[in-house]
Parts: C-alpha cells; sequence; structure tokens
C-alpha cells in the first residue's frame, strides 16, 4: 500500500511503507504544515528548485536520516556543501530506485539558493511509484512542455500549484491538468501566505467540470494510491 500525504504548501510525503519519499520539504518555517517526523521514516528528498520555501529542512533532514537530496546539479551541490548526501541529476534525468523511478522535466520559474546564488534550473518531477505516475510540477507557469509530458510520460495524478502572483493561477492550472491528461489533480502552493490566496473551491468545481478528479487534501491529509 503507498500513502500520499501532503504536508502543506508543494511538500508532499509518499509512504511504501518501507520507503518514504519527501518533496520540497518546507516544514518549520511553514506554520501550516503537517507532518510527524519522529513517526516518519524518510529514505529520499526531491527539490523541484532552491527557493526556501521549497529547499525548506532538506539539509538537516537529510543529516538526520541519511537520506540523499536529488536535485538538479548546481542545488545537490549546494547541499552536498552544507552537508547533505546529495545526488545530482539534469533535466531529462531519470534516476531507478527500489521504489520506482523520478525523472526531472522542465519547469518555467527561478532557482536561487538562500543565500541568492544560482541554483540551477527549476525543475518537475515525473515519480513512478508501485506503478502510478505522479507529476510534482514544481513553481511553475503554464508551459507547452506539460503537454509533451502528457502525450509521452502518460501521468496518473499531477500536484499543480494554483496560487498564482509566483506560479500558475486557477485558470492555466486547469489548462494544464487538461494537457497533462491526469485522471486526478491535486492542488499546491495556495493560501501559504496573503500573495498566494486563491479560491480552491472554484479550482475543484472547474477541474471536475472537464471530468477529472480533484483532490484537495489539508496539511495532514492523505490519500491511498
Amino acid at each position: 500500500m503507498t500513502i500520499l500525504q501532503y504536508i502543506g504548501h508543494s511538500a508532499f510525503f509518499i509512504n511504501t511503507g518501507e520507503y518514504g519519499i519527501l518533496t520540497d520539504p518546507f516544514i518549520s518555517g511553514n506554520p501550516k504544515s503537517v507532518f510527524d517526523l519522529k513517526n516518519s521514516k524518510v529514505t529520499n528528498i526531491f527539490l523541484t528548485h532552491g527557493h526556501s520555501d521549497h529547499l525548506g529542512d532538506a539539509i538537516p533532514l537529510s543529516k538526520a536520516f541519511n537520506a540523499p537530496v536529488c536535485a538538479i546539479f548546481e542545488l545537490a551541490n549546494y547541499c552536498a556543501a552544507k552537508g547533505a548526501a546529495a545526488q545530482g541529476i539534469n533535466m531529462g534525468g531519470k534516476i531507478s530506485y527500489p521504489w520506482g523511478s523520478a525523472k526531472f522535466l522542465p519547469a518555467f520559474h527561478s532557482s536561487a539558493t538562500p543565500e541568492g546564488h544560482y541554483a540551477g534550473m527549476p525543475a518537475a518531477i515525473l515519480f513512478e511509484i508501485n506503478g502510478v505516475k505522479i507529476y510534482h510540477a514544481g513553481d511553475t507557469c503554464l508551459n507547452s512542455e506539460m503537454k509533451t509530458a502528457g502525450e509521452i510520460y502518460k501521468p496518473d495524478i499531477a500536484l499543480l500549484p494554483i496560487g498564482s502572483t509566483f506560479t500558475m493561477d486557477i485558470e492555466d492550472a486547469l489548462t494544464a491538468a487538461v494537457w497533462l491528461g491526469v485522471k486526478q489533480v491535486i492542488p499546491m502552493h495556495y493560501n501559504t501566505f496573503d500573495l498566494i490566496k486563491t479560491d480552491v473551491s472554484l479550482f475543484k468545481t472547474k477541474v471536475e467540470a472537464k471530468g477529472i478528479k480533484c483532490t484537495v487534501l489539508q496539511p495532514g491529509e492523505s490519500i491511498e494510491l
């Protein structure tokens, strides 16, 4: 059994029982996040880009769990320089794991370390875990790479930002869901701060009008894959 838990913002924890896969772990700095670190086993950490609300606690968690951080090459090097175990990758790269695979795909955003240094290109990540393909869009605008991802990789679930200002808004995320051809969408990167407040119920209504299931998770809530 595989469980996907929403931690808050763009952070998710995927628990296969034997493995724990953590993405964009903005936890301690986010008062709205919910994650039981003491009772969770983290084996892998993935980052879409270097901004502090995505890098989050990746470095201390990597040290605590001896869990490698997989990120675009420059960001992986930054994490390694801070003492984390790190695995660099680049666009189109795919790494296989005992639980499945992770493939890094384009996102259109910016990326810098907390100190303001270049952190490589931002990315989306396509996970395949126990036969289920999960597309984590990272922070991005709507872009035609999503149409390509839908045609070639055929993801089942999309984790899409909807908060606007720094990412797609509701309308563009709706188009992204259609282009990706997914069966289910989980919205993310909204309502954490005033600048990204939006009406998630409106997004759900619009997505489901397209025949796509929309699951709105509150921080701490989870679904079985």
